[in-house]
């Protein structure tokens, strides 16, 4: 029988590791001026003017919450899913004025909604996290109706970066292996 792990697709060290960094960073002082202005960074591409009245969507690997904050008021209906309760708990915490967001303990392979039941999905920042992102992609893009936006953030390859920031980014990735192995603790402290 498999790693009860593998077959949701996810590395349990990961999924603690970002509930108990949800837990102690959870977003709640970021100003909302602040939280807009990263909102508009992510989100200036989503074709809002496409979504039905009353869109039902998901926020796979939701975190604190913080984009569904400024989503749900737009919106329908919003599925915040995450593998980790930690974070999940942070996300309820953060949103619980918003009486259209339910939340889902789940890893975003496991079957929770039907095919083509989703008006609009997103995941930001997530994916690169997942064992197999690709089987992970799949499985956001079936619960998406035909036409159904998809928004998407995951780490990419910096071809069009000069030399230099390549070796910072290799300088300060070899800093984040190390502080990522650490102790909660620790990586607290070095935080």
């Amino acid at each position: 029988m498999k790693n009860q792990s593998v077959l949701h697709n996810q590395d349990p060290a990961t999924v603690s590791g970002f509930g108990d960094e949800w837990s102690r960073f959870d977003q709640s002082g970021l100003s909302m001026e602040e939280l807009q202005a990263q909102f508009e960074r992510y989100f200036r591409i989503f074709p809002w003017e496409s979504l039905p009245d009353n869109a039902v969507g998901f926020d796979a690997g939701c975190g604190s919450g913080r984009w569904a904050r400024l989503v749900a008021p737009r919106i329908g209906k919003l599925h915040c899913l995450d593998a980790s309760g930690e974070a999940l708990a942070v996300a309820r915490r953060n949103l619980r004025e918003f009486h259209n967001c339910e939340f889902h303990h789940a890893a975003i392979n496991d079957a929770l909604f039907p095919e083509a039941s989703m008006d609009f999905g997103y995941c930001l920042g997530v994916l690169h996290h997942i064992l197999d992102t690709q089987q992970a992609l799949k499985a956001l893009v079936r619960l998406l109706r035909p036409g159904a936006p998809l928004l998407i953030y995951i780490y990419y390859a910096f071809d069009n970066r000069p030399f230099w920031f390549l070796w910072l980014w290799k300088i300060s990735d070899a800093v984040r292996h190390v502080v990522s192995r650490l102790p909660y603790g620790g990586r607290y402290l070095v935080s």
